[in-house]
């Protein structure tokens, strides 16, 4: 069997909270690029302090709010060009893009102008860099819950930078809770294994809750096993699939476990978005695996659950 050569992604759009240095997104994402020879864009923004005055941001060197200028934004630039050179040494320089407003607003916008087909994003924390961790408080931060919602491509969470060995994407672990958002999810990751060669791992999380007797797990475990092989049934037989299943409270820690004992370089999840009571929200297992995982994330949303934004 060969493998298409033909990238997984064309164009790519890498999005940094922090100028000062060249972060996980943006290294992964120029690396992802480089070797599929992507597109790769860069984009900082400069987020407004105030709703009545989009211009007020904070600087990012003294924390003292100013006015963005032409001035301030091009010297914003010039410093994560500075930053990041390195990051782009072996293949063409990407487009550095400096605006102003509120994140994820301003990445829908230039992700749909530049017809984006992956948005790598990180967790995001203030004063993270000062604080010495990428994120805090078990969340992945509001920038990427806004993009997760609203976008149709996928959108890749990064906390450390991936080599080259993990960016073969050679082994994926995809969760599934039965979910259209999982339907993507697994047409996704086929598309990637059937253009790596790599392997899946179907994984799905069989709730345990207190009190749960020995014999209702053994039936709904057996329950569980037959929707799971049903689930697979879309999968070409070229592309080489197992399944597995656990029992367990915490959706976040069995999929980080399932994804060490696979030895995943990619965890494929689908974004379960979903109203309560009128309020849309990324599921609870897209936050806390975002939050935690050491390998690529990458989130694929149903284009029926999107949330309507218009620019």
């Amino acid at each position: 069997m060969t493998y298409s050569l033909s990238p997984i992604f064309n164009r790519i759009l890498a999005a940094t909270d922090q100028p000062e240095e060249c972060g996980p997104p943006v290294i992964t994402a120029a690396r992802l690029a480089a070797r599929d020879g992507a597109s790769l864009r860069v984009i900082h923004v400069l987020e407004s302090r105030s709703a009545e005055n989009r211009k007020r941001v904070r600087h990012h060197e003294t924390g003292e709010e100013i006015e963005a200028t032409p001035t301030y934004i091009q010297s914003v630039a010039d410093l994560l060009r500075r930053r990041c050179e390195s990051a782009w040494a072996d293949s063409k320089a990407p487009e550095v893009r400096v605006t102003v407003g509120y994140p994820w607003e301003q990445i829908l916008k230039w992700s749909r102008t530049d017809k984006t087909d992956l948005i790598v994003l990180g967790p995001h924390s203030e004063r993270a860099a000062a604080r010495g961790v990428i994120r805090v408080r078990g969340r992945i931060g509001s920038t990427i819950e806004g993009v997760v919602r609203r976008e149709r491509c996928p959108v890749m969470i990064v906390n450390r930078p991936a080599d080259a060995e993990t960016l073969a994407f050679s082994s994926i672990l995809v969760c599934t809770d039965f979910s259209p958002s999982c339907e993507s999810a697994l047409a996704m990751a086929v598309r990637i294994a059937r253009r790596r060669g790599g392997r899946l791992t179907l994984f799905h999380m069989l709730p345990v809750p207190p009190g749960y007797h020995r014999a209702d797990y053994r039936r709904d475990l057996a329950e569980a096993d037959g929707r799971l092989r049903r689930f697979c049934r879309s999968i070409p037989p070229e592309v080489p699939h197992e399944t597995r299943i656990r029992g367990g409270v915490l959706p976040h820690a069995e999929i980080l476990a399932a994804a060490k004992a696979a030895d995943a370089d990619l965890i494929l999840l689908g974004s379960h978005t979903k109203s309560d009571g009128g309020k849309w929200y990324v599921g609870s297992a897209v936050e806390r695996t975002g939050f935690r995982a050491t390998r690529p994330v990458m989130v694929v949303t149903d284009a029926d659950a999107l949330v309507g934004w218009t620019p």
